[in-house]
């Protein structure tokens, strides 16, 4: 089974380029529908394609055609989104870390409803984030801690999600946070900044979203 699955979405990228550092030897890459076109834009080939496929132009379906590649296809009408029929297919691959490009930016809802996703209770347990390259996004249950990996300047917010975060911990931010509580309607977390190549946060209660943006 693998341990890491790329799925790529079908939101905006800017620049597929960066997506290369993401890129391990034995990753399963999953496309949601028209999430293809960024995996073909890098050369990659996934193993399948979710979705209702709406999106794909008839040549890109005859290129994954040609290539092999699984097409999972489901109704236009339906309840879910491709990345949450893909976020399913990943699932029965068991792995143990999920990431997902090309999910952040262009539509505000879809941006908002993929954020929302990584808190499907299915996924617990699991290292889940949302990643172009250059901004990702993940989250921090209640007792949890999680390092954000980057470089010294790097600009790291903390965000609670639907309600406050308390006993919120920092080693290794700019402006280190010790046993503070961080309220959803204010913006005490934002823009907080890397002074090395690691850093570490742990909350003990509430649902904190980390967005990291790498500058450099």
């Amino acid at each position: 089974m693998p341990t890491r699955i790329l799925i790529f979405a079908n939101g905006t990228l800017s620049d597929p380029a960066p997506v290369r550092r993401l890129l391990r030897t034995g990753d399963l890459l999953l496309a949601a529908d028209g999430g293809m076109g960024h995996a073909q834009a890098l050369g990659l080939v996934p193993q399948a394609i979710i979705g209702d496929l709406d999106s794909l132009t008839p040549g890109q379906r005859r290129w994954a055609e040609a290539n092999g590649i699984h097409l999972q296809v489901h109704p236009e009408d339906k309840n879910e989104s491709d990345l949450e029929l893909a976020f399913r297919a990943a699932l029965e691959q068991g792995p143990e870390e999920i990431i997902v490009v090309a999910a952040l930016g262009g539509r505000l809802d879809q941006t908002l409803a993929n954020l929302a996703l990584l808190n499907d209770p299915a996924l617990a347990g699991l290292d889940v984030r949302l990643d172009d390259g250059v901004e990702q996004a993940f989250f921090i249950e209640a007792g949890g801690r999680r390092e954000v990996r980057g470089a010294a300047g790097d600009l790291v917010s903390l965000l609670p999600w639907g309600g406050p975060a308390a006993g919120v911990r920092t080693v290794g931010l700019r402006w280190p946070l010790q046993d503070e509580i961080l309220l959803a309607y204010r913006t005490r977390g934002l823009s907080n900044e890397l002074l090395g190549g690691t850093a570490t946060v742990e909350i003990r209660s509430g649902l904190l979203l980390v967005i990291h943006r790498r500058m450099s």
